[in-house]
Order: structure tokens, then sequence, then C-alpha cells
């Protein structure tokens, strides 16, 4: 008995060891030996009706991971399984075979096998015993005893391998991807980063490797989360999750639970329990885009967060901690804000420890040609078309636009010249004619006569409301939104709305009232 615990404390600890069944089933193999005399073992792993041996322990023939028999053949191995326990095995006497199809494998010589049965998967062990040893009742009780361990050792290794063709699987879609994108990583390009963005990549470099915040302050569209990608992937935090979170698209009431998590039953609807945005950015970093948008309460939790790198969950008790890395952006004038006390000060001071202040594109016009050639191309690959060239008369019309949507807004007018261009021409013209500012080819509100009496504030409101839908084409968020325009909440501007009847036809860009 003393013997029996022996051995299986040893091979526990060997199964426990290993990964891959193929590489330890040698190590497997020598914890046995010296308590029950065996000269070979096999494992045999069946997976979807094939038979897969994994590993040959004593013999240097190498067979690790050879398919053994498929199909018909591999079910009479299942069959075997289902009878569980030891059985001598002679591949030379044609009564005994149900373990036909892997005969081959085993030679000639006789075999003790055993059935190895997990929820991951089934399988099959055969020893083959030295000389003068004999399947006695000594000899059964310790051998089976190691078809559990062993059973674990394979249930591992098959989960391994199963992880191992969904990564390899996914890699192939992912490198399938890059290659119809012309490209090499996922990530965005730093397209500027040795010219206009030089002084920011600098930066970039110089905070990276601490964990400090980071608040990155530009206008919309000037790429302020490629900037937030790349101090992720220069940081010691690199291999984990970068997550996005934009908190001017969270409803106020839901953001809490967004951020932090809530627990089962904390509210109505909250049916399981679920973590916050700061625990799915756990070894890695969460990015608060449009961090201005968070309301005072919010800003206090995020701030407690800041400070002692813990959180509650919505309706929960104890305390979590949390490590992951801050970055911030705004195109908001948050010190402005502070002053008129819609952001907190304590706050601003956290995350403003080292500011990043992003050009706009009307200020990096050396980045032009570069940036135009890297959209063009991509818009060539997305769209099936030729590529693309880019003369100085275009660029010349690139410069003399202001570029009130930045990065975003060329990206949008390169597409829309290639899809309208010919010949490997980009109809740049046509395209820019399309993004002449709308305040200048659409009808502003009217407004009052200096002789006549003033509007009251309903009125003036209204104007103002139809004025921006006018203006954005009908969109009330996002970026270019009537909200945007008027600097206001997208909630706060639809309520407004439906108090004053105002409602936007997107289908037309026009502006209706009701009642």
């Amino acid at each position: 008995m003393e013997r029996l615990k022996e051995m299986q404390l040893a091979l526990w600890r060997e199964a426990c060891r290993h990964i891959d069944l193929a590489e330890s089933i040698a190590d497997l193999a020598a914890v046995i030996r010296p308590f029950v005399g065996i000269d070979s073992m096999w494992i045999f792993s069946l997976h979807q009706a094939r038979c897969v041996l994994v590993g040959l322990a004593g013999s240097a023939s190498g067979m690790s991971g050879r398919v053994i028999c498929e199909g018909e053949e591999a079910q009479s191995i299942a069959r075997f399984i289902d009878r569980g326990g030891l059985c001598l095995f002679n591949p030379l006497r044609t009564g005994r075979s149900l373990l036909r199809p892997i005969a081959s494998a085993l030679g000639g010589q006789p075999v003790v096998c055993g059935s190895l049965q997990r929820a991951g998967g089934e399988g099959v062990v055969a020893w083959s015993l030295r000389k003068g040893v004999d399947l006695d009742e000594r000899t059964s009780t310790l051998l089976a005893a190691t078809l559990e361990p062993l059973a674990v050792a394979l249930d591992t290794s098959n989960r391994f391998h199963e992880l191992e063709d969904l990564r390899r699987a996914a890699e192939a879609e992912r490198q399938a991807a890059l290659r119809r994108l012309g490209r090499q990583s996922l990530h965005e390009p730093i397209v500027g980063a040795r010219a206009g963005l030089a002084g920011v990549m600098e930066r970039v470099g110089v905070v990276a490797e601490s964990d400090l915040p980071v608040l990155i302050l530009g206008e919309t569209g000037s790429g302020k989360e490629v900037i937030a990608r790349a101090i992720h992937d220069a940081s010691r935090r690199h291999e984990g999750p970068f997550v996005r979170v934009n908190c001017g698209a969270i409803p106020p009431d839901l953001i809490d639970s967004q951020l932090f998590g809530h627990e089962r039953g904390s509210f109505t609807g909250a049916v399981d329990q679920r973590q916050g945005w700061f625990e799915r950015a756990h070894g890695g970093t969460l990015f608060l885009d449009e961090v201005g948008e968070l309301p005072l309460a919010a800003q206090v939790r995020l701030l407690r967060v800041l400070q002692d790198a813990t959180l509650e969950r919505v309706g929960g008790q104890e305390s979590i901690r949390v490590d992951c890395r801050i970055v911030a952006a705004t195109h908001r004038d948050l010190a402005e804000m502070v002053r008129l006390r819609t952001f907190r000060e304590d706050l601003w001071y956290r995350l403003a420890v080292f500011p990043l202040l992003l050009p706009p594109l009307r200020e990096r016009h050396e980045d032009l040609p570069e940036l135009v050639q890297h959209f063009a191309h991509r818009a060539s690959l997305r769209f099936g078309l030729p590529e693309f060239e880019v003369s100085g008369a275009d660029l010349d019309l690139l410069r003399a636009y202001p570029w009130p949507g930045n990065i975003r807004e060329l990206a949008a007018v390169v597409d829309r010249a290639a899809l309208l261009g010919r010949d490997g021409r980009l109809a740049l013209p046509a395209a820019m004619g399309l993004s002449a500012p709308l305040h200048a080819a659409l009808p502003s509100a009217p407004a009052p006569a200096p002789d006549h009496a003033p509007v009251s504030l309903d009125e003036a409101i209204r104007a103002a409301i139809q004025s921006a839908l006018r203006r954005s084409r009908g969109k009330v968020e996002g970026p270019g939104g009537a909200a945007e325009l008027l600097k206001i909440n997208p909630n706060t501007l639809r309520s407004k709305m439906r108090k004053h009847g105002i409602r936007p036809r997107a289908a037309t860009g026009e502006v209706a009232s009701e009642g």
C-alpha cells in the first residue's frame, strides 16, 4: 500500500508538471518503471473518430503524433474504452480483435491495455511488460492506479492542442485579413511619426515605460486613439488587453455599471454578475475616450480608482483591486470645464500628470503627402481598385482646406475620391466639393430684424437646434453631429428636441417640427 501511494504521488506530480503529453510520456513512464516492470508505454488519444498515437516511451522510433486509424476502426477502440478496466491483449491472436486497429503500432508483443476517460476526451494506454513479469493481482493494482493521473495528463494535452488549433486558425484568419488590407499589423500605422508628430512620439517614448496616467488632448479626428495604442504597444503592458471606452456613448444611468461592473440583482435587469471595463482591462491599458463627457458622480468613482487602484461593483460590498494603466482623451477644454465646475478639479490633476497635445491636421501640412498616399493605398485594397497617383495639384488643393474633421475627414475624402476617380487618379476636386462646410450650402435659421421685439428663450433654443441639425444634415450625435456643434450632451439635445417637437429627417437633411 505504501508503494502504491508513493507511485501515485510521484505520478500526479509528473502529470501536473507537463502540458503536452507527447513530450512528457517518457517522464511518466520513468515514474512507473521502478514500481512495475514495463519496457514501453504507448498512449492513444481518440478524437472525433480518429485515433492518434501521442507518444511512445522506451523506444527510439519517434512515433509521436502519428494518426493510427480513423472511422469504424477508431470506433472499435471506443467500444473497448467503454468496457473500462485492464485487459491483456496479444496482437498476434485474432480472437482478441477489439484493439486490432492499433496492433501495427504495438508490434507483435503482448501488452496490457487500460482505458483513459475524462470529460475532455478518451484514450487508451498500453504497456509491454518485461520478461518474467506477469499480470498478477499486484501488477494489476499498480497499473490500475496509474489510469486516473494518466487520463488527466491526456485530457490536459488534448485541451492544449485544441487551443493551439484555434490559435493557428485565428492567426491564419488574421494574416488573410492583413493581406487583403496590404498591412503588416492590425493597428493603424502612425503616419507622420518622424515629421508633424515627431514631438508627440518623443513624449510617447518618454511616458510609455511608466504607469503614469496620460491625458491626450486634440481636436475631433486628430488620431487620439492611435496615440493611445502606441503608448500601450510601447509599454510593459503590451501583452495585456487594450480596452477602449467611449464615455460619451454610455447612457448616464448605465455609466457606473459599465465602468465598474455590477452584482447580480443590484438593480432591475441585473440578472448576472458583470465585470466592468476596469476589471476587463486588468493587466493592460484602459483608454477613456471623451472623458470630459463623464457626469460628476462617475468622476468621483473614477477618482477613487485612480487614487486607490480599487473599486466596488454596483451593489457590491467588497473592494476589488485592479491593475490597469489609464489613458484618457478629450477634444474639450477641460481647464475651462474645471473653471465652470462641470469637471472635477482633483480629477483633472490626476489625469493631467502627463498631457499630450496632438496638433490638428492644418498644422501638419508636411504630413499630407504621406497621409494621402497611405489612405489611397488602403482605399485601393478595400475597394479592389488600381493604385492611385497623387499629383502636386492635388496636394495644393488639400493644403488650402482647413480640415475641421482632421485625419478622419481626410480619410473619408480620399475614400470618396478613390470611388469617384478614374485611370489611377483620385477625383479630389469632386470629393472636396462634397466636403465644403455645410453651413455654406444650407440656409441658416432666420434672425430677427433689429426693429422687432426680441424672440423668446424657447424660440431661440428652437432656432439654434434647427440650425445645428441643418448643418449636420440631421445627425444628432457623433463627430460633426448637432450635439457637438451645440456643445451639449446628445441626451440633453434629444430631451430638448422632444420638448420643442423637433425631429430630424436624416434621409433628406431637412428638419421638421411637430405640432
